[in-house]
């Protein structure tokens, strides 16, 4: 029987983490789980007002996150949006599209409160290592 493989903690460097008690993403084998994430850019603890940018920072923070983790967004399988208000999931259609367009991972969209009122939208990824 192989042990099981190392677990490997990924941090973004966002305050947050350290605070809630969580990593940014986990690596547990092949596999990586990024947690939730917002669209805070975490270099200056800013987050844009509007939905569609929040959308694209919440991808970029996810990229890097999956790079740290030997990922990419095209190793994707499983994404999950979580808005505050659904109404405005379809405006981050185009940015969701240009990112997952042609990797199509199984979604799932969730309407429910967010930690900070300025949150509008947080993504959730699960990832499979591409085979080295």
């Amino acid at each position: 029987m192989n042990p099981p493989a190392a677990r490997r903690l990924i941090s973004s460097g966002s305050p947050f983490e350290a605070d809630i008690g969580y990593s940014r993403a986990v690596v547990q084998g092949d596999w990586v789980f990024v947690s939730g994430t917002t669209g805070f850019d975490y270099a200056t603890m800013t987050i844009a007002d509007d939905v569609a940018a929040q959308a694209e920072q919440c991808l970029r923070n996810i990229t890097a996150a999956l790079e740290q983790a030997g990922a990419s967004l095209r190793d994707v399988v499983r994404v999950t949006y979580v808005l505050p208000d659904a109404s405005q999931f379809e405006r981050c259609w185009p940015v969701l599209r240009r990112h997952f367009g042609e990797i199509r991972p199984a979604a799932m969209m969730i309407s429910a409160g967010l930690a900070d009122p300025r949150m509008r939208i947080e993504i959730e990824v699960t990832a499979l290592k591409p085979a080295a």
